[in-house]
């Protein structure tokens, strides 16, 4: 279990330059029984599990209550800039309930499809999935092995997912697929016959004199 310790935080609003110099930044923590409480967190131990673990992890966290509690990344604030965290939420699981989180998907495999000449795109990054805090995964890894031919396609229901898992989305929907790429036609850059259109002008003058 990913551990990490909270300060309880009694100064709200524009503090993060002070938290800063002492190593912090700002955060809070809710849940279904949890009221909301306004935190501070060791930024580098927190940039280290969002580094390491990823944001579907779950964490324990001391701190807040008499015992620890576990907690998701719910949702990060970065620097427009630097893309550095300044300030998170985390959501307080409840004991004994099954958690709804989208886990980033990893792709294994090669595609023999690609020696064809296709283009692996991947329809979906994240799998929408039920399970115990217990059970969470890291990341659902998906094999493209499969995809042989164009137009082959890998769906949810091919993913093998980890005991206690479950997908929340339709069996049927496409995670990744072997498309046929289409040459596209140059279009025709020779250069104009001046010849021709000399004497097209010149014709055309002709016929305007003899009006005349």
């Amino acid at each position: 279990m990913i551990t990490l310790t909270a300060t309880p935080r009694t100064i709200t609003g524009k503090t993060s330059s002070r938290l800063a110099k002492e190593g912090q930044m700002p955060a809070v923590v809710y849940g279904p029984k949890q009221e909301t409480v306004s935190i501070s967190l060791p930024v580098l131990e927190f940039k280290r599990i969002l580094r390491e673990e990823g944001e579907s992890s779950v964490i324990e966290l001391s701190g807040v209550t008499k015992a620890p509690l576990q907690v998701l990344i719910h949702e990060v604030d970065r620097d427009p800039v630097t893309g550095q965290p300044r300030h998170a939420d985390l959501y307080a699981i409840e004991k004994g309930a099954k958690v709804e989180i989208s886990i980033p998907i990893s792709f294994i495999g090669e595609a023999p499809a690609v020696k064809l000449g296709a283009n692996i795109v991947k329809v979906m990054h994240e799998l929408p999935i039920e399970a115990e805090a217990a059970d969470l995964p890291h990341e659902i890894e998906v094999d493209i092995s499969s995809l042989e031919n164009f137009g082959d396609q890998v769906h949810v229901s091919d993913i093998k997912l980890p005991k206690g898992v479950v997908a929340t989305v339709e069996a049927e929907e496409v995670v990744a697929l072997a498309q046929e790429t289409h040459e596209e036609v140059e279009a025709d850059t020779a250069a104009p016959d001046m010849d021709a259109i000399e004497v097209e002008q010149k014709g055309k003058g002709e016929v305007e004199s003899t009006e005349e």
